[in-house]
């Protein structure tokens, strides 16, 4: 994060040496207030969040499962023959990898859910980027930071702040 803020910095003061005394005008979004208060935004979140829970809870259940299973082998370890127990462990450790792969099928960095958001939510951020370059163009912006991502200011006027202005372009 603070190489990005460094290496942003000395491209904005070589930029401003380069172009003499020539005044920037330099604006900010918020994204998250952006995708707070876009309907379709909130709508996808809500679709996401939906099968996140259904798969979540589909995890708990196969969690539950295997713990059930567990505590009744710790129960009845000792009365059970060597070959029940081996074959009773190695149906746990089978659902233990069952629930691993779900897990990583599921939330994984590859996962369904990974390829869930991409899917609706590109067109979403093709929307929002699509008229910050408008307002960019038409208020003749030199720069346009996102403050909700690495980039963080440290100062910046209100009057520079172009949230707004975005999510009327959006609506």
């Amino acid at each position: 994060m603070k190489t990005k803020t460094i290496f942003l910095t000395i491209f904005i003061l070589i930029f401003c040496s380069a172009t003499g005394l020539a005044q920037l005008k330099i604006g900010y979004v918020d994204s998250d207030t952006i995708m707070k208060q876009l309907p379709d935004a909130q709508d996808t979140q809500r679709k996401l969040d939906a099968i996140i829970k259904e798969w979540q809870e589909e995890l708990n259940k196969m969690e539950k499962d295997w713990k059930t299973k567990y505590d009744d082998y710790q129960r009845r370890k000792l009365v059970l023959s060597e070959q029940k127990r081996a074959e009773i462990e190695k149906e746990l450790v089978n659902m233990e990898d069952q629930i691993n792969k779900f897990r990583q099928d599921k939330f994984g960095v590859k996962g369904e859910l990974f390829q869930k958001q991409e899917e609706l939510m590109k067109p979403i951020q093709n929307r929002i980027f699509n008229a910050i370059q408008e307002v960019a163009k038409e208020g003749d912006y030199d720069f346009i930071f996102d403050r909700s991502g690495d980039i963080m200011f440290l100062y910046a006027k209100e009057q520079y702040d172009v949230t707004n202005l975005v999510l009327e372009k959006l609506k």
